[in-house]
């Protein structure tokens, strides 16, 4: 899928070493503490933030104890760490546009590392708002294909629910939405039993750029680095990453 790739990446998670999926879940344990102090409490049923990343958690299969001993720790029970959300915007190989969203307990920790990738990888570090009137924030909902479900199907769906947009890609369905009716249009799939492999809000560009192959590399290596962070949750960008890289 040319662009918005995210989802070939996580449905690829079991065949990705044990390393990499460790990494992936420390992340997703920081999430869970932060929708826990942040969101509202330790219950899902009350804490809306809370119940979404439990869902991110689960499309990743995800244990069910180290969601437990997450939410756990952050409700006070065992060593407490506190993370502060920081957002980074730079400029990738050939002025592409690269958005960082972290949790880190070391701001100077997280800000030399994300430095340090952009500078290693042909790009830099910018201001705040740099990039970001690029983007536009929008819920995604990923819906795979084989659940008996039809192209008008999901068209139909798209309409009912009052989602914005449906794309019909190779292996899924992707939805789009507004972020302030995400939690509508999440509860109307839901009702309806169709299972959701992915819900988030995330930042989507309005164009996306093609980049000559070797800036695809260096692209691709930037992206690599970053990824690699503890710190680093999400990373959001304006460049088309062919299906071929999706499957690495």
């Amino acid at each position: 899928m040319s662009g918005h790739n995210k989802w070939s990446k996580i449905k690829n998670v079991k065949a990705k070493n044990e390393a990499v999926i460790s990494k992936l879940y420390t992340k997703i344990g920081r999430e869970i503490a932060v929708a826990v102090k942040e969101g509202g409490g330790p219950d899902p049923s009350l804490n809306v933030r809370l119940k979404n990343v439990i869902a991110k958690a689960k499309s990743v299969n995800m244990p069910n104890d180290n969601i437990s001993r997450s939410i756990k720790k952050a409700s006070g029970e065992g060593i407490n760490i506190n993370y502060e959300s920081i957002i980074y915007e730079g400029y990738g190989p050939a002025g592409s546009a690269v958005i960082v969203y972290a949790l880190t307990d070391n701001k100077n920790r997280t800000a030399s590392d994300v430095r340090h990738a952009f500078d290693k990888f042909g790009g830099s570090l910018g201001s705040t708002n740099c990039v970001t009137y690029l983007f536009t924030q929008k819920g995604i909902l990923i819906i795979g294909k084989g659940q008996g479900l039809t192209e008008d199907d999901i068209m139909m769906h798209t309409i009912e629910s009052g989602a914005d947009d449906a794309e019909i890609l190779d292996s899924y369905y992707q939805i789009s939405t507004s972020p302030e009716n995400f939690e509508n249009v999440k509860e109307y799939f839901e009702n309806k039993n169709i299972p959701l492999d992915s819900t988030e809000i995330e930042m989507i560009p309005s164009n996306y750029i093609d980049l000559p192959t070797d800036k695809l590399k260096t692209f691709n290596k930037l992206l690599e680095s970053l990824e690699d962070s503890d710190d680093v949750q999400e990373v959001y960008h304006n460049v088309n990453l062919p299906e071929e890289n999706d499957e690495e």
